[in-house]
């Protein structure tokens, strides 16, 4: 398979949670209280052609280095080698996390994309409060909004009503995500609620903030096709 590539009006990811309040009682749907709860894997399915053991010595060290930066910042990207055995990578944490948090998710993939991707020459692994990815330089990329992942509410809530309010957080988060005003401190990133919708919206931390916007709106459309009138649903 083909990893997601940066493209100055693309996005790597983009995460979207809506959740419908009903009444007294209600359907409640949030980001998973652990935030290392595995959510997606993608693995390339072509090995390191490495006989003397460069290209994992360098994943190895690519991976420490990301793993140190997540205690200092919710975002950063790095490489490590020199062509032709140079390797890309860069994690990305949600952006309401503390770095803290955001150094206890990161430091949980590298285990786990080893368990689950091997030596693959390119990986991602995205967990509920963050996600990292890695590939040889050269490797052959999707385009930065290709569609991966799902999960749709098997609760409906149909009608205009829902409708018109489901759309609204939309289109809230997608502003929100251009201006910062959603929390976190900084722009890509939106969580808030309108009429009972929360919403929660983010992009890659070097993606430009209106091209996050058009990211997060292709998300948000993505959604309304594949999950409907699902009181909730994430696409990444």
């Amino acid at each position: 398979m083909g990893l997601p590539r940066k493209s100055l009006s693309l996005l790597f990811v983009s995460l979207f949670s809506v959740t419908i309040f009903g009444g007294g009682s209600f359907t409640f749907f949030t980001i998973a209280a652990d935030d290392t709860n595995l959510v997606f894997k993608g693995c390339a399915n072509q090995k390191f052609q490495d006989p003397s053991g460069v290209y994992l010595q360098n994943l190895k060290n690519l991976m420490s280095t990301l793993v140190s930066q997540s205690s200092q910042k919710t975002f950063s990207t790095t490489s490590s080698g020199e062509d032709p055995y140079k390797i890309m990578g860069l994690y990305q944490c949600r952006g309401d996390l503390t770095p803290s948090q955001c150094y206890t998710c990161v430091s949980k993939i590298p285990e786990m994309s080893d368990k689950l991707c091997g030596s693959d020459v390119a990986a991602r692994v995205q967990l509920s409060g963050c996600y990292l990815r890695y590939e040889v330089v050269g490797f052959k990329q999707v385009p930065g909004t290709e569609f991966l992942y799902k999960v749709c509410g098997s609760s409906q809530a149909g009608g205009t009503e829902f409708e018109s309010r489901r759309d609204a957080a939309f289109n809230m988060a997608e502003n929100g995500v251009k201006s910062g005003d959603g929390g976190g401190g900084s722009s890509l990133f939106y969580t808030g609620n309108y009429q009972a919708v929360y919403v929660l919206g983010q992009c890659e931390g070097d993606l430009a903030a209106s091209d996050c916007g058009d990211c997060v709106k292709t998300a948000f459309e993505t959604a309304k096709d594949n999950c409907g009138d699902s009181v909730s649903g994430q696409i990444t």
